[in-house]
């Protein structure tokens, strides 16, 4: 004999409340009490009832998934965190999370656009978005669309963070220990497109607050000083693009005292870069990553802007779901705060120039 189903009536049973708080609870709609929602939730565990997603999907006319693109997984914690808790969100109001992967790619960012809309997601979530013809198409497919970190199209929901606040309050740091010769490592050149006017990407922002900060306090920009190049991949190799770089810096005839890194993957290869020429950190150099990433795990631990990167996460998620619940809704832009964690790796100016020793 075929076992009977389990119905939400037999959840109400069980947690002792009614049919409709269950549904409620199960959808994530409506207010409910923390421990009711307990109570409902330990009443699923114990009744193991399943929803019926074939005929939940036939009622509101949604599949409950959200496509995810991203630059690529492996590439910097940093998106690892964002999904996650872009997943733990979705999760959360009974919704599952597909990953796709364009690394730097503009025809594989597409292919996944269109693979998601074959398979109906109810709305996309970009981090990292490199083509604004993606998110065209997803517009003719009236598709919600979230951009996270960046964007390349103004008139869909975003969530960004101060970029720019993040390097000022790392400069401001930097400048009152007494630093003065602060280099500048940041990301792919392709992305600067000039040194002045509105800024159109993180690389713009972050670069235009550090050359800010120093004007401000009456120190002229030296060219020398700042160094470009890719974000590289975590490895253990010499082409690190920092270790590149904080090499460079360091042949200068008048080396900086302090070096500002665009992420944390850069600042970990100006530690190396650093450490081989047998400086102290921070008695001969201060180093300030961005991102929070591998900042704690670093030797010395490492100052870093800390990305409110959980926040973003869920943020995005809440914006897509709200574009969901209602299509006609005026796309948003959340601007989120970032924080300068102070650990180990910045003190004053030193008195005498170090010796580089390689």
């Amino acid at each position: 004999m075929k076992p009977r189903s389990i119905t939400l009536l037999d959840v109400a049973r069980e947690a002792g409340v009614s049919r409709a708080t269950v549904a409620r609870v199960l959808s994530a709609t409506g207010y409910v009490g923390d421990e009711t929602r307990l109570r409902v939730e330990q009443a699923v565990r114990v009744t193991g009832y399943r929803p019926n997603v074939m005929a939940r999907s036939l009622r509101t006319q949604r599949t409950f998934t959200i496509g995810h693109i991203l630059l690529e997984m492996t590439s910097n914690p940093f998106f690892a965190h964002v999904a996650r808790a872009v997943e733990g969100e979705a999760l959360r109001h009974g919704y599952k999370s597909l990953l796709f992967n364009h690394y730097k790619n503009k025809e594989a960012e597409r292919f996944g656009v269109e693979r998601f809309i074959e398979r109906q997601v109810d709305a996309v979530i970009f981090t990292y978005p490199i083509d604004g013809e993606s998110l065209a198409i997803l517009k003719a497919a009236e598709m919600p669309v979230v951009q996270i970190e960046r964007r390349q199209s103004g008139d869909t929901d975003a969530v960004l963070v101060d970029n720019r606040q993040g390097i000022a309050m790392a400069m401001q740091h930097l400048l009152q220990l007494g630093h003065r010769r602060i280099g500048f490592i940041g990301g792919d050149p392709a992305l600067y497109p000039h040194w002045a006017g509105e800024p159109h990407s993180i690389e713009d922002e972050r670069l235009g607050a550090y050359l800010d900060a120093l004007r401000e306090a009456g120190v002229s920009p030296d060219p020398e000083l700042v160094r470009l190049g890719e974000y590289s991949r975590l490895d253990d190799g010499s082409n690190i693009e920092g270790y590149r770089h904080m090499q460079a810096l360091l042949a200068l005839k008048e080396p900086p005292t302090a070096v500002l890194a665009a992420c944390d993957i850069l600042a970990a290869g100006v530690l190396r870069a650093t450490y081989e020429a047998r400086l102290r950190i921070p008695d001969d150099l201060s180093v300030v990553g961005f991102d929070d990433t591998l900042a704690a795990h670093l030797a010395p631990r490492l100052t870093s802007v800390a990305q409110p990167m959980a926040k973003l996460g869920l943020t995005a998620f809440q914006l897509a779901l709200a574009a969901i619940e209602n299509p006609d809704h005026t796309p948003r832009t959340v601007t989120l705060s970032p924080q300068l964690i102070l650990r180990e790796s910045t003190g004053p100016v030193p008195r005498i120039a170090p010796t580089i020793r390689g």
